[in-house]
């Protein structure tokens, strides 16, 4: 009985462990539009900015950290 614990135990504490490395349900453009105008909204963005913002939003790049600093190591 106190094997089945632990081995349960040991289940869920692995999975809890590895939840966070597997990847993220896709957003559908629709989605990911939404998502740019609310955030252009926010800025209150218009004209050229404003397409510039949405233009950079819709792009497949997806780093929250931003561009690096010149001269720094690349990040992995």
């Amino acid at each position: 009985m106190h094997r089945f614990v632990f081995a349960a135990a040991l289940g869920a504490g692995l999975s809890a462990m590895m939840l966070p490395s597997l990847p993220a349900h896709a957003v559908t453009a629709k989605q990911k539009m939404e998502t740019c105008k609310f955030g252009a909204d926010d800025q209150k963005l218009a004209g050229k900015e404003r397409q510039a913002f949405l233009k950079k939003c819709m792009s497949n790049k997806n780093d929250p950290r931003g561009p690096g600093q010149p001269g720094a190591p690349p990040r992995s």
